[in-house]
């Protein structure tokens, strides 16, 4: 049955009517089936691609990630008011209470962090790359 012959005839009785109506909600469905398992299989090569070239860790190592930055956010001075911006306001009965509060000292916290973080891995010095090689020898020359 062409898809053509079922939206253009309209020379149809009820029971084809019918019978088109529901050919076309099946055809529907099943492309839906096929657009969502596309859409799940662009997802999963997207996550894969995103992943290809992260390093790898074992859940140990995932979990010492964790400890490092849990250990390094419970050392930073969350108590010291000059890690804070502070703005207080005053209600109609007099009391005062905090409009708002942001951290401004980020720096502090990210290089503690940093620290915990990169005391888990040894750095390695990069490889020189191709070009890098070439336009050595070459301001050499």
């Amino acid at each position: 049955m062409k898809m053509d012959n079922i939206i253009n005839n309209n020379d149809m009785d009820k029971e084809q009517l019918e019978t088109n109506l529901a050919a076309l909600k099946l055809l529907a469905n099943e492309a839906n089936d096929k657009l969502t398992d596309y859409k799940i299989q662009v997802s999963l090569i997207e996550k894969e691609l995103e992943d290809f070239n992260k390093p790898e860790l074992t859940p140990a190592q995932v979990d010492n990630v964790y400890l490092a930055v849990e250990k390094a956010v419970e050392e930073f001075d969350f108590s010291d008011t000059d890690n804070f911006d502070i703005e207080y306001g005053i209600e109609y009965d007099g009391r005062v209470h905090c409009e708002s509060h942001e951290i401004n000292n980020t720096t502090e916290l990210v290089e503690k962090i940093v620290e915990k973080v990169t005391r888990l891995f040894k750095e390695v010095k990069e490889e020189p790359t191709a070009e890098q090689i070439n336009k050595t020898t070459t301001d050499n020359s």
